[in-house]
């Protein structure tokens, strides 16, 4: 899927520089949804998490990834 970046002009969407799109070329346009559905104790669980996350990276207490799902499976 290619992104187009647009604005709107006098209620009509333009987009912001040339395409190579084929001339009739049918484009849907999705609008990103603003926020998200955190009320306030679900946000601030999400900034802690990430922030004790962030402090277990500067501390250095990381593992591989494929590692770490390779111990998962072994446990089947």
């Amino acid at each position: 899927m290619q992104a187009l970046k647009a604005h709107v002009r006098s209620g009509r969407i333009v987009v912001d520089e040339p395409t190579d799109l084929p001339e009739g070329t049918e484009v849907r346009l999705v609008l990103p949804e603003d926020g998200d559905d955190f009320d306030a104790e679900e946000r601030a669980a999400l900034h802690q998490a990430l922030a004790r996350g962030s402090a277990d990276i500067a501390a250095g207490r990381t593992a591989d990834a494929l590692e770490f799902l390779e111990t998962l499976d072994a446990r089947r």
